[in-house]
């Protein structure tokens, strides 16, 4: 065996010089940290992701950094361990008392399930228009085929956040 397919072997291909100064891994960010505070949000049906996300910038959202990706469902009472293990399949995890807590308006047209529960799922991801729009739509159709509702999104960023893996 020659002396790089010997290496190869034993490393999983990376080489000596990749291993020795290829950088530290990322820490994912902790979506149970206590310095989490909303940078972008949207309770609005009609405002796209990209308008909330600027508006986000302006108020200290970082592109770059990784988020808690948070959207805000009513459903159904009897539906909510099924939306949950769907949602599961992608990723989210349900948060049964969000902090900080959302403020979601009460003004305009609020769509209203009866009986309805209020459900939160989450994941840590980077954002942008194109994801938020995705997952946004993919909530939507969660909630509606459960005969629920979607009441908005939000993202929360540690105050004074900096971009991935400077943490």
């Amino acid at each position: 065996m020659s002396c790089k397919a010997r290496l190869m072997a034993t490393n999983g291909g990376a080489s000596w010089f990749r291993r020795l100064f290829g950088g530290a891994k990322t820490v994912p960010l902790d979506p149970a940290r206590d310095d989490l505070v909303v940078v972008a949000f949207s309770f609005d049906d009609v405002e796209s992701c990209s308008t909330a996300l600027g508006r986000g910038a302006a108020a200290g959202w970082v592109d770059t950094a990784e988020a808690v990706f948070r959207h805000h469902l009513v459903l159904p009472p009897d539906q909510i361990e099924d939306a949950t293990a769907v949602a599961a399949q992608d990723g989210y995890e349900p948060v049964m008392d969000p902090r900080p807590r959302p403020e979601i308006p009460t003004i305009g047209y609020r769509p209203s399930v009866e009986g309805g529960v209020g459900l939160t799922l989450q994941r840590v991801q980077v954002i942008d228009a194109l994801h938020c729009s995705q997952e946004r739509s993919r909530m939507a159709g969660l909630a509606q085929r459960r005969g629920g509702v979607v009441e908005g999104w939000d993202a929360l960023q540690p105050g004074g956040a900096s971009p991935a893996g400077a943490d």
